[in-house]
């Protein structure tokens, strides 16, 4: 996309309803002032076009979704799509997750979502599910909160899962092929980003990790 379009999506994301941008005027409301339910809130992080935040909220009508990213043109399209179809229970915030617990609460998530990351190869501090991000997670969850990763790669798969073991946590699922599971939950099958699509068309496996924080 050229840069005029790019610029064009981004001033669009900041009139949308359902976004937000570095709003630390939200943090320990969300469930009062945005979705005025309680039901639970799952967030993505580093949701791109938040084809998995809108996905989930389609499939779970009883949870709250956010995603998560820096970059307000990719989030346009998750954004637009839940306006288009009505749903309530999205929202996209436009922040660093670096800090995030300066845009929610403790206690106030009860799952996360990491679809597809960039695997930083070079610099394993930027991995989002390393011990200096998890206590980040855990700054802003419910004690035990579920943590999901969906990735092609297997070095970060491979990552992850000695990070867990590391901190003594507690694997629930763990494939490095789910597509050869006999029984594939719908949401893993038929949820898929545009990252997703293109490894699976490479012939990549696609692995996924569910640990409770």
């Amino acid at each position: 996309m050229g840069k005029v379009g790019k610029l064009q999506k981004f001033a669009e994301v900041t009139s949308f309803d359902n976004c937000f941008e570095y709003s630390k005027a939200m943090k320990g409301k969300w469930k009062t002032d945005y979705f005025k339910n309680d039901n639970p809130i799952t967030v993505e992080l580093a949701c791109g076009k938040g084809e998995y935040t809108v996905g989930l909220a389609e499939r779970f009508p009883d949870r709250n979704f956010i995603g998560i990213d820096v970059k307000g043109n990719r989030i346009w399209k998750g954004a637009q799509y839940a306006i288009e179809k009505g749903l309530t229970n999205v929202a996209f915030h436009r922040l660093m997750i670096g800090n995030i617990e300066e845009y929610f609460d403790k206690g106030e998530i009860d799952e996360f979502w990491i679809t597809f990351p960039d695997p930083q190869h070079v610099r394993k501090r930027k991995r989002l599910t390393n011990a200096m991000f998890l206590d980040r997670y855990r700054a802003i969850s419910k004690d035990g909160a579920i943590m999901n990763l969906k990735s092609d790669s297997t070095r970060f798969y491979g990552y992850t899962k000695e990070t867990i073991e590391e901190q003594n946590l507690t694997i629930l699922k763990d494939s490095d092929d789910i597509y050869a599971w006999e029984e594939i939950p719908e949401y893993l099958a038929n949820i898929q980003t545009f990252y997703e699509q293109m490894w699976l068309a490479e012939g990549k496996k696609i692995k996924y990790l569910q640990y409770a924080l």
